[in-house]
């Protein structure tokens, strides 16, 4: 029996040793019940988290293109380009302009390889890609490539002028403002990327931002082999894709 001290209470040598740290609970059901409720939270963050959060071991996250339209089934590789026009207010097509104000046509750059690149100065792929626009022309300007930057969905052409010139942005570029060239390209993300050969036909598309291998292979494909490389060699990094 449990002996008492005078006052009444419980004497603490006798008390009864199956008494636990909280209420009835031992010291062995606490921690047990704790360690049940780590493993819950840890698998409901497990299941609850994006996918795109959780990369694959030893692979980086890429950029990819940004989607402003439904998908639809565009230009493909083998078709004539469209002219690069914008639609006036009466109906009248006019040549799109670049930030100077002179028009752009491709009849005008006819015996050029052109890659015609669909991009906006808002848009974060089309961001990262910047750097590999510019290197590209610089290295392959001179060789007779024509760059053509057609920038959709700006507010103003000032936004588009103030990224070129914080950038230094030596191609071509020009503001499609209203979408008119965007729509007649049937593209539907940013950017997106249109490879000509010296006739105007369409020889690669890319669907999504490039890096130099991408650039580089696009780039054979129109008759611009990289420096040193033969006609027939075949340029580093993945090949380009087309659409559908």
């Amino acid at each position: 029996m449990p002996s008492y001290s005078p006052e009444g209470r419980e004497s603490p040598a006798t008390a009864d040793p199956r008494r636990g740290l909280v209420g009835p609970f031992t010291g062995r059901q606490l921690a047990a019940a704790l360690g049940t409720v780590l493993i819950v939270a840890a698998i409901l963050v497990v299941a609850t988290a994006p996918l795109a959060s959780v990369p694959a071991p030893g692979i980086a996250p890429q950029p990819t293109q940004f989607a402003i339209g439904p998908v639809v089934e565009g230009l493909r590789v083998g078709d004539r380009a469209p002219e690069l026009v914008i639609l006036g207010a009466d109906g009248t097509t006019a040549p799109l302009r670049d930030l100077a104000g002179a028009p752009v046509r491709l009849t005008d750059l006819r015996g050029h390889p052109v890659w015609i690149s669909f991009w906006a100065s808002w848009c974060p792929p089309c961001q990262a890609e910047t750097p590999v626009l510019r290197e590209t022309f610089a290295a392959y300007g001179p060789r007779g490539l024509a760059l053509v930057a057609v920038s959709v969905q700006e507010s103003t052409v000032d936004d588009v002028r103030a990224y070129a010139a914080k950038y230094g942005l030596d191609y071509t570029v020009a503001a499609d403002l209203a979408g008119d060239v965007f729509r007649r390209y049937r593209v539907y993300g940013l950017p997106t990327q249109i490879f000509l050969d010296a006739d105007g036909i369409i020889r690669a598309i890319v669907q999504g931002p490039v890096d130099t291998g991408i650039a580089a292979a696009s780039l054979a494909l129109v008759g611009l082999p990289p420096a040193g490389a033969s006609s027939s060699g075949a340029p580093s990094g993945g090949p380009p894709t087309s659409q559908p």
